[in-house]
């Protein structure tokens, strides 16, 4: 996919940032005009290459400074998977990088659908990469009592909702969506999945690493998104929620979307789709999105995938073991991330 020069100057998730972009151009069959203005590009970055980083440090410390490449800076910096998508792409649109934890994919696809709803921006490439991997994150995860111990059985360690979880599974990826104005897209035939219809934000401002008690701020969050979408509660059939197989997470959200969707929210179908993928951290929120979309559209929601005993505090509808056809008109995808910082976006089913 790339050659030898662009392997040793693109960090890891600048390639799966551009992978990712590539593969939505190819699916939305959208010609890139040169030098268009009005073609913009909003990809979240978490963490960004704190591998290269590490390795940089290590040849620095062993061999000095003539082994630090001239390409470090610039490919470690978190804003180069929107900067190099760009370049690659040639889009010279609004070129933003939000870095707001777990929750930068999410914020990333907010803030595309702000471009364009302003008129700064007709067409958007937007969500989020990541490819974190490695012993310094690892490690800190680990003594933070983040992650998963369930060693022997990988495959079963993302347990979201399970009384048996004991922490997230790290993962890497990318998730990118090609956002665009309604009515250009209508009228060059573009295949549409759904609409963005509503986006929500918030702050727990109550501890770094911990939710709010109850949800607080991912009620606030959910609520703020239902207003955007000009929309009432009962009208979301599906959420695909942050579920990220932790002790705190896993509880709060589900407490927050009963305060939220009060009696309804037992007539939700509410599934992680992390079980399946791990944890891609800043990528997230876009690849999050992505399922989303292809959820509303085959009208089949994804299963949360190693939900066998489920926790008797989360008390909602997961769909356990297997996907589940049903009908979807709204669907909201959940993004909370350190600091406090939420995210949630709305999409409607396309008619």
């Amino acid at each position: 996919f790339f050659n030898k020069k662009e392997q040793r100057i693109f960090p890891r998730f600048v390639q799966l940032s551009i992978a990712a972009t590539k593969e939505a151009l190819a699916d939305s069959n959208l010609k890139l005009e040169m030098k268009n203005p009005r073609v913009g590009c909003a990809i979240g970055v978490g963490i960004g290459c704190i591998g290269s980083i590490t390795q940089t440090h290590k040849a620095f410390l062993n061999k000095g400074q003539k082994s630090v490449s001239p390409y470090f800076v610039p490919s470690v910096i978190a804003n180069m998977a929107a900067g190099n998508t760009a370049n690659y792409f040639k889009l010279h649109g609004p070129n933003i990088c939000t870095t707001t934890a777990c929750t930068s994919g999410t914020h990333a696809i907010s803030d595309a659908w702000f471009y364009i709803k302003n008129n700064i921006a007709d067409v958007m490439i937007c969500g989020g990469s990541e490819a974190a991997l490695c012993e310094l994150t690892v490690s800190g995860f680990a003594n933070m009592k983040a992650l998963s111990k369930n060693n022997e059985k990988p495959r079963e360690a993302s347990r979201p909702f399970d009384k048996d979880r004991d922490g997230f599974v790290m993962s890497e990826g990318a998730g990118i969506l090609i956002l665009e104005e309604y009515e250009k897209a209508r009228e060059r035939g573009a295949k549409i999945y759904a609409e963005l219809a509503g986006v929500g934000m918030s702050c727990d401002a109550h501890h770094i690493t911990s939710p709010s008690p109850m949800g607080e701020g991912a009620q606030r969050c959910m609520t703020t998104a239902l207003h955007s979408a000009f929309i009432d509660y009962q009208c979301i059939d599906y959420i695909n929620a942050h579920g990220t197989s932790t002790r705190f997470n896993d509880f709060t959200e589900s407490q927050a979307i009963r305060e939220v969707f009060k009696s309804h929210a037992d007539l939700l179908a509410v599934s992680s789709t992390k079980g399946a993928t791990g944890h891609c951290l800043g990528a997230a929120g876009g690849i999050e999105a992505v399922f989303l979309a292809k959820t509303i559209a085959e009208q089949i929601a994804p299963p949360t995938t190693n939900l066998v005993n489920p926790d008797p505090e989360c008390t909602l509808d997961y769909i356990p073991g297997s996907k589940r056809e049903m009908e979807i008109r709204y669907g909201l995808s959940n993004s909370f991330g350190f600091g406090g910082t939420n995210g949630s976006l709305i999409l409607k089913r396309y008619t």
